[in-house]
């Protein structure tokens, strides 16, 4: 009976020490299996500090003085394909890095957008929390823009 004992003790111990390091560890104790569900959540969550604004809101801004500072967020794959004439391209991933040396004036109007409006809203909420004071997020993206019948540069240009 005695070397059975340590057996069961040491599974217990091990069941204990795994199922408790998530809530010590401030982890989620079920983690969801796709990526997706995380940036939903924080699409969201970024969507409660932002302001979007519409297609059409765009549409009137780009013919305003001074126009606002279009900022594509998408991939270079697809901003290779087509973008918003006169936006400028600094990747989602490379935002925090890039931003302030193209756009140093942190009162600058800025309209960010992506391809549907997840990462331009992520990449808006990265903005206002880098001192950012006049940024909003296209809603629908790109996709929201072309549906709106507006045009779209669909030719090679520098980044």
């Amino acid at each position: 009976m005695a070397r059975i004992r340590p057996l069961l003790l040491v599974p217990a111990c091990c069941l204990c020490f795994s199922v408790s390091l998530p809530a010590q560890t401030g982890a989620p104790a079920v983690r969801p299996t796709g990526t997706s569900v995380y940036f939903q959540a924080l699409v969201k969550d970024a969507k409660t500090r932002i302001r979007e604004i519409s297609a059409d809101q765009l549409g009137a801004l780009q013919k305003a003085s001074p126009s606002p500072v279009l900022v594509d967020v998408r991939e270079d794959n697809e901003w290779d394909k087509s973008r918003i004439p006169g936006a400028i391209h600094v990747g989602r991933g490379v935002l925090e890095v890039n931003i302030e040396s193209r756009i140093p004036q942190k009162a600058t109007p800025i309209v960010v957008y992506c391809q549907g409006g997840g990462r331009s809203a992520v990449a808006a909420d990265v903005l206002a929390k880098m001192g950012y004071t006049n940024v909003s997020s296209l809603t629908g993206g790109l996709t929201a823009y072309q549906a709106a019948g507006l045009s779209v540069d669909k030719s090679s240009s520098p980044k």
